[in-house]
């Protein structure tokens, strides 16, 4: 195979320059910084790079782990992507490949002459393991994607450190939200990507004027500053009167890393938000529908290498976290909803009551798991 085949890994191996590659959602960017750390640990003197889809990276913003960000667009053809190719081109010693496409192991290929990189365990990606000095197949035992991501480095540690999802550095919050926050608030976030994720307006709305009330302290309703979200956003706003601040689209990663981590609560549905509310250490209740959580459920702070979650389990408790499943018998189904597409419904979210959600997160406070922090 000559330069397409990817060289031998050596336990001793050391890189002086590594890119990282991750072409994805801006949840799935959260969850590789447990990846980086642990690169990072393992070649301190290494500089490190991100290559992810332009819009993607804001959570590796301020990163200490990470030297350079590299945005590529996401519909991007190769004929423009040349300049980009040219400036990769056997750059970087050691390319992790912490994504499976086609796309991103091209990346790999193009930047570095070692490369660890997730396969999918199907006959069209053998020519991807042949590429690879280490393949880690994804999909073995519906693995969490932070465990498969660690295992990019199991040629170098064989004893994986434990995983820590590293939160973007915080920033100041506007003056006039912190005027209506006070000492105590709870934060929930409304919008999901798309519908097949979404707890219902009404459930929200009924959800913030009890619990408000109950608590004493006001909700935060968060959110992007896109039409769809805005719109789901003044939903709940209108139903639930002056029980909520809206915040949504007035925050950059930054500035919800503070607002979470002053909150006493966050509630929120199965989106990258729901990641970062996780690894700021406050008390979780994470609303799932579809998802399968022993793939993405958010990764509980402190917890060791082995699997958070089982696949379903209606309510289970990992440290900070309250994940709460329907109880239907097809819970999760790991599909696009009941009707199988993006805008679908999801009767599992649908039939999770208010009722229920509030008394979890009741429960969950009392418990003084708001005391784990990350370390």
């Amino acid at each position: 195979m000559g330069l397409l085949q990817g060289r031998a890994l050596r336990a001793d191996d050391e890189f002086r320059r590594i890119i990282v590659i991750v072409t994805r959602q801006i949840g799935d960017v959260l969850l590789t910084t447990p990846l980086i750390h642990a690169a990072k640990q393992r070649w301190p003197a290494a500089q490190i790079d991100v290559l992810g889809f332009a819009g993607t990276l804001g959570m590796l913003k301020g990163n200490a782990d990470v030297s350079n960000l590299i945005e590529v667009r996401p519909d991007s053809g190769w004929s423009s992507s040349v300049p980009l190719i040219a400036r990769l081109w056997r750059r970087y010693d050691l390319a992790l490949i912490a994504q499976h496409t086609d796309r991103a192991h091209l990346y790999g290929w193009f930047a570095a002459g070692a490369r660890s990189g997730q396969v999918p365990e199907n006959r069209r990606s053998r020519w991807k393991t042949a590429l690879l000095g280490h393949a880690v197949p994804l999909g073995v035992k519906h693995t969490h994607v932070v465990i498969e991501k660690m295992r990019l480095l199991s040629p170098w540690l064989p004893q994986l450190p434990e995983p820590r999802v590293q939160p973007p550095p915080s920033a100041p919050l506007p003056p006039e939200l912190v005027a209506k926050l006070g000492p105590h608030y709870t934060v929930m976030q409304v919008p999901s990507l798309v519908h097949y994720k979404q707890w219902p307006v009404r459930h929200y709305a009924q959800l913030v004027r009890d619990w408000a009330a109950a608590q004493g302290h006001p909700v935060v309703l968060t959110g992007g500053p896109s039409s769809r979200d805005r719109a789901i956003v003044d939903g709940v706003m209108t139903l639930s009167g002056d029980a909520a601040i809206d915040a949504a689209g007035q925050l950059d990663l930054n500035q919800m890393v503070t607002l979470l981590s002053g909150a006493s609560l966050y509630i929120g549905p199965d989106t990258s938000i729901t990641h970062l509310a996780t690894a700021c250490g406050i008390p979780v209740v994470a609303l799932f529908g579809p998802t399968n959580p022993r793939l993405w459920g958010p990764w509980p702070v402190g917890w060791p290498v082995e699997q958070p979650y089982e696949r379903s389990g209606v309510r289970q408790q990992r440290r900070n976290v309250v994940l709460l499943q329907g109880e239907q018998a097809c819970v999760p189904c790991s599909r696009e909803g009941c009707d199988r597409h993006r805008d679908s419904r999801s009767e599992c979210l649908e039939t999770m009551m208010p009722e229920r959600v509030m008394a979890e997160a009741a429960l969950l406070v009392g418990t003084g798991e708001s005391a784990i922090k990350p370390p």
